[in-house]
C-alpha cells in the first residue's frame, strides 16, 4: 500500500532530476542545485512514507 508521502516522494525526485538535467544542460548551477535539493527532498519523503507503512503495518497486527 502507498501513502501520500511515498507518492509525493517520487514526485519530487522526478521533477529535481529533470531540473538538475535543465541546469547541467543550460549550465545554471543554481537550478541544478535547485533540482538535486528538490531530489533529497523526494528521498526524505519516501524514506517516511516507508517508515510509516512499516507502522501502520505493524499496528495493523496488533489489532486482530
Amino acid at each position: 500500500m502507498t501513502n501520500k508521502n511515498t507518492v509525493k516522494g517520487v514526485g519530487n525526485q522526478v521533477a529535481g532530476n529533470a531540473k538538475e538535467a535543465a541546469g547541467k544542460l543550460t549550465g545554471d548551477k543554481k537550478l541544478e542545485a535547485e533540482g538535486r535539493l528538490q531530489e533529497l527532498k523526494g528521498d526524505a519523503q519516501r524514506a517516511a512514507g516507508k517508515v510509516e507503512e512499516k507502522i501502520k503495518k505493524s499496528t495493523d497486527g496488533h489489532r486482530k
